[in-house]
């Protein structure tokens, strides 16, 4: 039998005296980042999962009768919601799709009733942000500062942007080594092999309160046209798009579904809030299905698109209901960041950041 549901204690969050300036720190890098960027190509790119390989519209439905530790938040009856999604790699440039680097999958839920959080009073949306990972690639806010600072020190180095996060991404020991000795965040950006991205499953990789409890979630592809993908070769050589078309062209054809799925913690030691290098035990607690999402064929890629979800929107967990707040340092941190990024973006690209409150028509 499953251990029990272990209910959020604020206690289990600690928040160390210097996370104001970590965070400050933060958000300066990652503005820094966009600023590189934005100076190298003239439009203002996220600085990480910059690059979109797919933006998408449909319907999740939150299942009945699930138990009441699940029963919480957006999922606390059945309901059915629009959903628009993004698919995207890092890091902070728009690298070709032959340069291996991790995926990311947003999802952002329309049509969302509850107390909101702080900054997204008025807003009707609950924001996922994931990676094909999880866990997180730095276990402090702090250690993610300083691979981030290494990842922008690398890029203000080389000449041309682009090229010098290519060439760090495909680089060798040699220049690890030239940089400092071993580093997670370039493992981490280069290590990704040429795989097909619709079959990857997805997590938060940090936690969330889940209503009175606290989890991670995931969102699995279920569907077969998907799970065929999983660990599918896809030819990138000589497309610097590859993956977007890749994806494209499954959308012409193809529907897709997908499982939202909760692993609730239940012992505060092996699935800790601030550690979020941490994966937490799927013997102990597995990942367990809430919702579904379904997408029908549609165009995953078009001007209309590019302008209204990938310059008009920004995806943060931030975004969202008190009842799904984001808990641990890594995730109080980025807050400022987000908004950093989107707000520089609305204003460099003259398309200012909206939060639909009804079904995404593009």
């Amino acid at each position: 039998m499953p251990n029990p549901a272990l209910p959020f204690d604020p206690a289990f969050e600690q928040i160390p005296d210097d996370e104001a300036e970590t965070t400050r720190e933060l958000a300066e890098t990652m503005r820094g980042i966009t600023e590189k960027t934005y100076a190298d190509s003239g439009h203002a790119i996220r600085s990480v999962h910059a690059k979109s390989h797919g933006l998408l519209t449909g319907e999740m439905q939150v299942n009945a009768g699930l138990p009441p530790e699940l029963a919480q938040g957006i999922f606390a009856q059945p309901a059915s919601f629009p959903v628009v999604l993004r698919l995207s790699t890092n890091p902070g440039d728009v690298l070709d799709d032959n340069v291996s680097t991790p995926r990311g999958l947003a999802v952002k839920i329309i049509g969302v009733e509850g107390e909101r959080l702080p900054g997204s009073e008025g807003d009707r949306t609950q924001d996922l942000v994931m990676i094909n990972a999880p866990a997180f690639t730095a276990a402090t806010p702090k250690k993610f500062l300083s691979n981030l600072k290494l990842l922008a020190k690398t890029t203000d180095k080389m000449p041309g942007g682009k090229k010098a996060l290519s060439a760090m991404l495909r680089g060798t020991e040699a220049l690890i080594e030239k940089l400092g000795g071993e580093s997670g965040m370039i493992k981490s950006l280069g290590g990704h092999p040429e795989t097909h991205i619709l079959g990857e499953t997805f997590y938060t990789a940090v936690p969330l309160l889940h209503g009175r409890y606290f989890g991670k979630l995931s969102v699995a592809p279920v569907s077969a046209e998907l799970t065929a993908l999983t660990d599918a070769p896809v030819d990138l050589k000589d497309r610097p798009d590859g993956l977007r078309e890749a994806v494209s062209e499954f959308f012409m054809a193809n529907g897709a579904e997908w499982e939202v799925r909760v692993q609730l913690a239940t012992d505060i030691e092996k699935m800790p809030i601030e550690d979020a290098s941490v994966q937490w035990p799927e013997d102990e607690s597995p990942y367990v299905t809430v919702a579904r999402i379904r997408v029908a064929p549609q165009s995953t890629w078009n001007p209309q698109r590019e302008r209204g979800i990938d310059d008009g929107m920004a995806f943060s967990p931030w975004h969202g209901v008190a009842a799904h707040r984001p808990l641990g340092g890594v995730m109080r941190a980025r807050r400022m960041s987000y908004e950093v990024s989107s707000d520089f973006r609305g204003e460099r690209n003259g398309c200012p950041m909206r939060e639909p409150r009804e079904r995404v028509d593009l």
